[in-house]
């Protein structure tokens, strides 16, 4: 069973649990954020997917065994925005792979935690659907739960401080090469 990210947040950042009004508040604005940061990986839009996130920001993939046991290898790993941009690049104009079209779908958003300055603790479920252009039948490629932690950039919005997705297969069946 995973552990909730909002012990390891609580102590460092000073994250509180949300009350109910703003629990909603926050989900609403949560779900509008995936939802952007899903049509941006489902349309293809690599150059603008490091902007969702800090510049100081953390980016995994991991499978749920080494993340409930607290060992910090995963499939990838990002440390920086200059990071996830080099990842992007590679990804455009280096990197061969089968073309594909992806649809994600992020549902159960929780706001976990809360600090003063806005920043936030989120958990979330995440599917990822995968139709390779010579197959005729879609897959499901990748399923599992997103562990982040929001800040807040200069005009309010939220922004990725801390992205772990959390994968709950054995094996990932094809190459993980898009961003989950």
């Amino acid at each position: 069973m995973s552990k909730p990210i909002i012990g390891d947040a609580a102590g460092a950042g000073g994250f509180r649990k949300p009350t109910g009004e703003e629990s909603r508040a926050l989900r609403a604005e949560l779900e509008d954020f995936n939802a952007q940061y899903s049509l941006v990986l489902d349309e293809g839009d690599l150059q603008a997917w490091p902007e969702f996130f800090t510049e100081d920001a953390f980016y995994s993939v991991t499978a749920r065994e080494n993340f409930d046991h607290d060992m910090p290898v995963g499939l990838v790993h990002c440390e920086g925005k200059g990071m996830l941009k080099d990842r992007a690049f590679a990804i455009q104009h280096t990197a061969m792979f089968a073309p594909r079209y992806l649809r994600h779908y992020i549902t159960n958003t929780l706001a976990i935690g809360v600090s003063d300055d806005g920043a936030v603790v989120a958990r979330a479920n995440y599917m990822v659907l995968e139709t390779l252009h010579d197959d005729p039948t879609t897959h499901i490629h990748q399923a599992g739960s997103y562990h982040d932690i929001f800040a807040r950039g200069e005009d309010g919005a939220l922004l990725l401080r801390r992205r772990i997705c959390v994968y709950d297969s054995l094996i990932i069946p094809t190459a993980l090469v898009f961003p989950v």
